[in-house]
């Protein structure tokens, strides 16, 4: 029963935010009463955070067999874009954005309400995941598919802003397409300039 709520959970936030959930709703959408959640978690606090901490650290997990793979650079920017992609049809399996997807990006804009524990895992997902793009582009740099001039950190920094940013730019472009142009746009530029042909 844990795990189904921590999933209704998910959908709840994303629909409504911290603010807007409520027991009452996760009860009705599992069939079961507010007492029995109250029961496994306490209280909406305690539910969130282990919801927030969990996503985050799975998120985190998923990435880091991406980013620190044997894998060419360009194949991790795609497997960044196509977790991204996963995570998004997950709530708009049309392909047309009806429903915010990300989490973290939900959750950061209520991190003042969330509690501490979710908003130190919030601020975590950012360093961690910019450490892990460094090291694979580090990674190509070593491999030699990208020359030593390739400015790791700026590369970094351009990667995690696109996947900090993307539930946005999904709901403005209406759809996953204009993410998916950044990320391969990103891509282009980095081989162009950086790239050993």
């Amino acid at each position: 029963m844990k795990d189904e709520i921590r999933r209704a959970t998910v959908v709840l936030l994303l629909r409504h935010g911290y603010q807007g959930l409520r027991f009452r709703d996760i009860a009705e959408m599992l069939d079961t009463t507010r007492a029995n959640i109250h029961h496994h978690y306490g209280n909406k606090l305690n539910l969130c955070e282990e919801v927030i901490v969990e996503y985050v650290e799975k998120t985190l997990e998923s990435w880091s067999e991406n980013w620190l793979s044997d894998r060419t650079l360009a194949q991790k920017i795609d497997g960044m874009m196509e977790s991204n992609r996963q995570r998004y049809l997950a709530y708009n399996p049309t392909g047309k954005t009806a429903h915010p997807w990300s989490l973290i990006g939900r959750m950061r804009l209520e991190r003042d309400v969330i509690g501490p524990r979710a908003r130190q895992a919030l601020t975590d997902f950012g360093i961690t995941l910019e450490g892990m793009v460094r090291d694979g582009i580090g990674q190509a740099i070593a491999a030699g598919e990208l020359t030593d001039a390739a400015p790791r950190d700026d590369i970094a920094l351009q990667l995690v802003a696109i996947a900090d940013s993307a539930g946005p730019i999904t709901q403005d472009g209406g759809d996953f397409s204009r993410l998916e142009q950044l990320y391969r746009s990103v891509n282009r530029i980095v081989h162009h300039a950086y790239g050993r042909t």
